[in-house]
């Protein structure tokens, strides 16, 4: 899979593998110095701790209101995942807007829409996306981006692929998808 963005993850939001032109996309969240000394590289840690995150996602509100809901629903799933305990205490510590939205209590899956990203190189972008579990491994999920051809976003992909190119998948930190 080249010519779409996508990478895998776990139900903690570690990002586990991605292609050239995922790796490329998300390349703010794998350049955050939240992950120069630790792996792996996780959205919810960016989304929450890293103050660029608003810049990469324009409807931060959003975005931070699904990804709480989506760890909700993971503890229901993995009660005993101590890495998941783990990630809720850093964040419910580090973050008092993280911390406000876990006490809600809200539940949620997404597993198709549309994620809205502002990408330094690409510009604003609204993707159209699927997440599909993976039955042999519970737990991962692999979350496709597909723009219409023709559309800007999909122009702004290519574009992105063109400047990026297949080094954009750094050695140790992402496999291909």
């Amino acid at each position: 899979m080249t010519g779409q963005p996508a990478y895998l993850r776990n139900g903690r939001f570690d990002i586990l593998a991605a292609n050239a032109l995922g790796r490329a996309l998300y390349a703010p969240v794998y350049d955050s110095p939240l992950f120069a000394r630790r792996g792996p590289v996780n959205t919810a840690r960016f989304l929450f701790l890293d103050p660029g995150s608003a810049g990469f996602w324009p409807r931060w509100e959003k975005t931070a209101n699904d990804s709480v809901a989506a760890l909700r629903a993971e503890t229901g799933r993995s009660p005993h995942d101590k890495a998941l305990t783990d990630l809720i205490g850093e964040l419910s510590t580090r973050s008092d807007d993280f911390a406000r939205r876990w006490a809600r209590h809200d539940v949620t899956l997404h597993r198709s829409g549309v994620k809205h990203l502002r990408h330094p190189l690409a510009g604003d972008l609204a993707l159209p996306y699927e997440a599909l579990d993976l039955p042999a491994d519970p737990g991962l999920r692999i979350t496709v981006y597909s723009p219409e051809p023709g559309s800007p976003e999909r122009r702004a992909l290519d574009l992105l692929a063109a400047m990026t190119g297949p080094a954009a998948t750094e050695p140790g930190r992402s496999a291909t998808v």
